[in-house]
């Protein structure tokens, strides 16, 4: 039976036995399921992992099992460290954080991964210093383990540091980068921009992803440039980080970035853009981002997408009144058959008046004889502001000849 399928069934008891094997990769795989698996009451699997991590005779197997103590819980890591420091586990935060700086300057690669690994799950700002200095370190696991610890404590301080670790190798270059964007600060964010051409995809996905953070309109260019990445990740992360950069820009830039964004999506493929704006409006959870993405695409969107009139039909009844607004604003940009179709759809008494009357404005510019003749029907509706906006719109109809 695979590990796999002794994982599968949570039989711990053959996955410790596997920890013996002749084979490396069975030792390290046995280790990073055990991890997974065990939780801090699983004293036999967390000794079997203590071995792992200071005996096994292959430096893999050895950080594969600081990195399951650390998935199993602080507690089992800070055995490890007791073991190798002598911790007596009750000191106060700050002086466990500096016995475990001290454990960054050890011989040993996995106690000073273990240290890494350890001082991000405390969080202590005094051992910052400690970490920063554990970004160059000469073994790439403890690099790795330094960067995602940045990460966590996201202070800027870490970013002289982080950019360095941009020309390391592959995996530590990620961890970096993911690390400079936890930071987001524009000095943080401005090396992720070159990364967006990067041959890495992970790389690219992570600086597109974390470029929309940034409070000035430096990005917007490359991350439209982005949007014809040949991965469909990376062009998704763009397009999220470009409407979040309309949310984020300040107010004396709003003007600028909205013109560069409106201008480099509409010279991107229609369908790389327009996906992702619905998404965003009709799932997201930030009544900023569903509001850029509700006015980006009335600018950007064909007239014939029906995925994008739906989206802003539907965004007519948002409980954010600026998106709903927006989405009727761009319905009467967008205009055309479907949006006239969609609009018709919602003239009924089952939808709630302020969506029938913003249906019935946006219809006043856009609609055709069918539109006219509907709301011809509706002078008499029982809602104030529904008649107030047939009248108008009826007459706006007329006098364009309709």
């Amino acid at each position: 039976m695979s590990l796999y399928q002794h994982a599968r069934e949570g039989n711990v008891d053959r996955l410790r036995d596997a920890l013996g094997s002749d084979s490396t990769a069975v030792r390290k795989r046995a280790v990073e399921l055990l991890g997974e698996l065990a939780d801090g009451d699983d004293q036999a699997t967390i000794d079997g992992l203590l071995r792992a991590a200071t005996s096994d005779e292959d430096a893999a197997v050895r950080g594969a099992a600081v990195d399951a103590l650390d998935e199993i819980g602080q507690e089992a890591l800070e055995q490890l460290l007791s073991e190798l420091t002598g911790g007596s586990g009750s000191e106060a935060e700050w002086v466990t954080a500096r016995k475990f700086a001290r454990a960054l300057e050890a011989d040993r690669a996995e106690l000073r991964i273990a240290a890494a690994n350890a001082l991000a799950r405390l969080d202590e700002p005094s051992a910052l210093p400690a970490i920063v200095g554990a970004l160059s370190d000469p073994d790439p696991r403890v690099r790795l383990r330094a960067c995602h610890a940045c990460g966590t404590f996201a202070d800027p301080r870490a970013i002289p540091g982080l950019i360095e670790r941009l020309d390391d190798e592959p995996r530590v270059r990620r961890a970096a980068a993911n690390a400079l964007g936890a930071v987001g600060t524009d000095r943080a964010l401005d090396p992720l921009i070159d990364l967006l051409e990067d041959p890495d995809e992970s790389l690219r996905r992570i600086a597109a992803g974390a470029l929309g953070n940034a409070s000035n309109p430096k990005p917007v260019e490359p991350l439209a440039r982005a949007l014809g990445d040949e991965s469909a990740i990376v062009r998704n992360a763009a397009v999220y980080s470009v409407i979040e950069l309309l949310s984020n820009v300040p107010t004396e830039h709003s003007h600028t970035v909205r013109d560069r964004v409106v201008s480099e999506l509409k010279a991107a493929d229609d369908e790389t853009v327009v996906e992702p704006l619905v998404e965003i409006l009709t799932e997201g959870k930030q009544s900023r981002q569903r509001r850029n993405a509700a006015w980006i695409l009335g600018r950007v969107a064909d007239p014939g997408s029906e995925p994008a009139v739906e989206a802003l039909a539907a965004a007519l009844d948002d409980d954010d009144s600026q998106t709903s607004q927006f989405a009727a604003t761009s319905l009467t940009n967008l205009g055309g058959p479907i949006v006239e179709d969609r609009l018709l759809d919602r003239l009924g008494t089952e939808h709630p008046d302020d969506v029938r009357a913003k249906a019935v404005f946006v219809l006043g510019q856009v609609g055709g004889q069918e539109t006219l003749n509907r709301l011809e029907d509706l002078t008499d509706d029982e809602s104030s502001a529904v008649r107030k906006r047939v009248f108008s719109a009826v007459s706006k109809l007329r006098a364009g000849g309709v």
